[in-house]
């Protein structure tokens, strides 16, 4: 009694701000651990096309290597750097988060209030003091919380999915800015060859002309084919540079930042990549990310239709707590229990075309699905034919460089005996450079169709790169 006497004598808010910080403080603990909800665990780092293992096994690249730069290390650095990277996993996180938040609707709410209030009249002056807990816990819905949560779920699927094809476009980009590189820096090094051979010509024109045995003509022709070969070799370095400024760009570099690139390695089995084309669509189907992510898009518009039926239905709410008043001195305690049900009788048709929108939304989406299906089967035909041609090509081109080389040799020969013709000798060492020339596009054209067909499948990730560069 002694006690009670003791708390009712101290000042109301001096009896309730306890029990309302000692609650603010737990809710500030359960917050702190920043995922009660643990929605980071549906963020796995690894892409379902495996596309970021080396990210996941190694720290991500900012920094040039110190050795030669190659594909591999290229396309490190683009997924690394590039701004878009960073927005398509912040993206997939905003939708982690809103699957917590359609957590969140199963679980009750406690709210809390306390006022002090001094009431003044002609005759006396009063002082108020209230505090009261609400818990509020909906028991039934009619399923809007599942299908929200769905919905939200569906749309965390679409996010990670944009994520993983983003992700192969930035890879298929980089890959192409390399071979770009690359193939800018072999046709110098065709043009040097052209050059050198001109001024081989040249010097073998110079020598005939002065023991006389060849006319002015001859000599002014050698002459004006090693100055264009030398105007070839002039615009191949510039345009190399511009190659390599690109590929800086699209690592994250200022254009100016030099680079070293590794040595093109040789093209793989050819024949490996021969397969029906039938086959290879219906892979595509199964393990494109875009398509994946439309098909997301069509199961949330789904989720959707079932939360604007369901906001029409009844619900059912609990409601329970304490409240406490102390009015001049006098205190008295009580609470509440009750259930509430809501039954929207009319809400001026909002209902009706709140769903009527959910459905032609899911329309909407049914249709993008199916024209990205047919996207995807024409990607997968184009990029395979462009593969099979350019296969054909490595091998024609082989043979044409190694006749060209024959014929030129061959014209060189004469025309320094005696017996060939100077038309003969450049037409040879012109058809050599042109030789060398669609060699060094027929490889571009196969690394980057084989790049572009398995991005068209899907299926673009650093296996491709490392069986190329004889990587684990």
């Amino acid at each position: 009694m002694a006690d009670d006497a003791k708390l009712s004598a101290m000042p109301f808010p001096t009896r309730i701000f306890p029990l309302f910080l000692l609650l603010t403080v737990s809710a500030g603990a359960l917050a702190a651990g920043d995922d009660p909800l643990a929605t980071e665990a549906l963020l796995p780092l690894r892409s379902a096309t495996a596309l970021a293992a080396r990210v996941g096994e190694l720290p991500c690249a900012e920094q040039l290597p110190a050795t030669p730069l190659s594909a591999l290390d290229a396309v490190d650095l683009a997924l690394c750097k590039h701004p878009q990277t960073r927005e398509v996993w912040a993206s997939a996180r905003l939708q982690a988060a809103q699957v917590g938040v359609a957590r969140a609707g199963w679980l009750p709410s406690l709210d809390g209030r306390v006022g002090v209030n001094r009431n003044f009249s002609e005759d006396a002056r009063t002082n108020q003091g209230t505090a009261s807990l609400t818990l509020s816990w909906l028991l039934f819905d009619a399923g809007q919380r599942q299908a929200t949560l769905d919905n939200a779920a569906r749309l965390l699927d679409a996010a990670l999915a944009t994520r993983d094809a983003t992700v192969q476009t930035l890879f298929l980009g980089a890959l192409q800015a390399y071979y770009g590189a690359q193939a800018a820096q072999a046709a110098v090094r065709a043009a040097g060859e052209a050059e050198r051979a001109a001024s081989e010509s040249l010097a073998a024109a110079e020598l005939r002309y002065r023991v006389g045995v060849a006319t002015p003509a001859d000599r002014l022709q050698a002459q004006t084919a090693a100055s264009q070969a030398r105007l070839n070799r002039q615009r191949a370095d510039g345009e190399a540079r511009n190659a390599l400024g690109a590929l800086a760009n699209a690592l994250g570099f200022p254009a100016q930042t030099p680079l070293t690139l590794a040595a093109a390695p040789a093209p793989g089995e050819t024949a490996a990549f021969r397969r029906d084309v039938e086959a290879l669509i219906a892979a595509a189907v199964d393990r494109r990310p875009d398509l994946k992510a439309a098909e997301a898009q069509l199961r949330a518009a789904e989720a959707s239709v079932a939360v604007a039926r369901a906001q029409g239905r009844p619900t059912l709410t609990l409601g329970a707590g304490p409240s406490w008043q102390r009015l001049d001195g006098d205190t008295s305690r009580g609470g509440t229990l009750g259930l509430t049900l809501n039954v929207p009788l009319f809400t001026g048709f909002e209902n009706t075309y709140r769903v009527r929108a959910a459905e032609a939304q899911q329309e909407v989406r049914a249709a993008q699905r199916e024209r990205l299906r047919n996207q995807v089967a024409l990607d997968v035909w184009q990029a395979y034919q462009g593969l099979t041609t350019a296969t054909e090509a490595l091998q024609t081109t082989r043979d044409l460089v190694a006749s060209a080389e024959q014929s030129e040799r061959v014209a060189l020969g004469r025309y320094k005996a005696g017996v060939g013709t100077v038309l003969d000798l450049l037409s040879a060492q012109s058809a050599l450079a042109a030789a060398r020339v669609e060699r060094i596009r027929a490889e571009l054209d196969w690394n980057i169709y084989r790049a572009t067909l398995a991005q068209a499948m899907g299926a673009l990730d650093y296996s491709l790169l490392q069986a190329a560069e004889g990587r684990p």
